[in-house]
């Protein structure tokens, strides 16, 4: 069957017409799911952004976030707000962090979590980045020291929220798909068609969320791993063991659009 994919639409830059197109094509492709690795829009419009999709699609929107969708707000906060919409949406939104694996074939099996940039690979002690995250998200907000320490919890517990579902998925399962929307290596931490620097890995690879995959996916050779990432907004593709492959899809501001057409068993 066909599922279609959406990374990094940032909707709130491109409008209620570009959100309508991509879920118009979504149908019209005849995809029985979206699969969404973050970044729609932010805390004060994320849940209409989420609405149209989950309206229009004509199929499950299975979705994680991304950090531009905390913006304006806190972590859990905006995380209690989607889980509340998705309830209420009768099954065509479904948040994947914390939720448990999901059938989307009798084969395939799908799981996921937001993710973070842990600070854990490159060199966040000498990079100069400065990310608006760190302004407009409530919980990275403070000194040097504060906000290396929330990264690192965010990154343990993404590993940590995703590991079960992930166990789950791959008892379960031939080939397992795991949205998340930062990626989890630095192999897969693609800009412009090469890997980012040590400049920016602190910030925009999950090194604990990666380091959890690798093991898993060492555990059960026999089930194959495709992980979905965005936050780049630059394609790749990156073999990190015969088992686990890793996608990261591109993005453009104000110009959405689906990855290319997947095909599940």
């Amino acid at each position: 069957m066909e599922v279609a994919w959406l990374t990094d639409p940032h909707l709130n830059f491109a409008g209620v017409r570009a959100a309508e197109k991509l879920a118009m094509e979504v149908r019209e492709r005849g995809a029985k799911a979206l699969l969404v690795s973050g970044d729609l829009g932010e805390a004060h419009d994320l849940e209409g952004w989420l609405s149209v999709l989950g309206s229009m699609c004509g199929a499950p929107v299975y979705f994680v976030l991304g950090n531009h969708d905390f913006y304006g707000s806190s972590v859990e906060l905006v995380r209690g707000h989607v889980r509340e919409a998705c309830e209420a949406s009768d099954g065509a939104l479904v948040y994947l962090t914390g939720h448990e694996a999901v059938a989307l074939t009798e084969r395939t099996g799908l799981v996921g979590h937001d993710g973070w940039g842990d600070a854990r690979a490159g060199s966040f002690e000498t990079s100069p980045v400065m990310l608006a995250d760190f302004m407009h998200i409530e919980d990275l907000r403070g000194t040097r020291e504060h906000l290396q320490s929330k990264l690192h919890e965010l990154g343990d517990q993404a590993a940590e929220q995703l590991q079960g579902p992930l166990r789950e998925a791959m008892e379960r399962f031939e080939d397992v798909f795991v949205v998340t929307h930062v990626p989890p290596f630095e192999e897969a931490c693609w800009h412009e068609g090469k890997p980012s620097g040590g400049d920016w890995s602190p910030f925009f690879v999950c090194g604990a969320v990666g380091e959890m995959l690798r093991s898993e996916a060492a555990r059960r050779p026999g089930v194959r791993v495709t992980v979905l990432c965005g936050h780049t907004h630059s394609a790749g593709e990156a073999w990190v063991a015969s088992n686990l492959h890793v996608k990261t899809g591109a993005a453009r501001y104000r110009k959405p659009a689906l990855q290319a057409p997947m095909w599940v068993r």
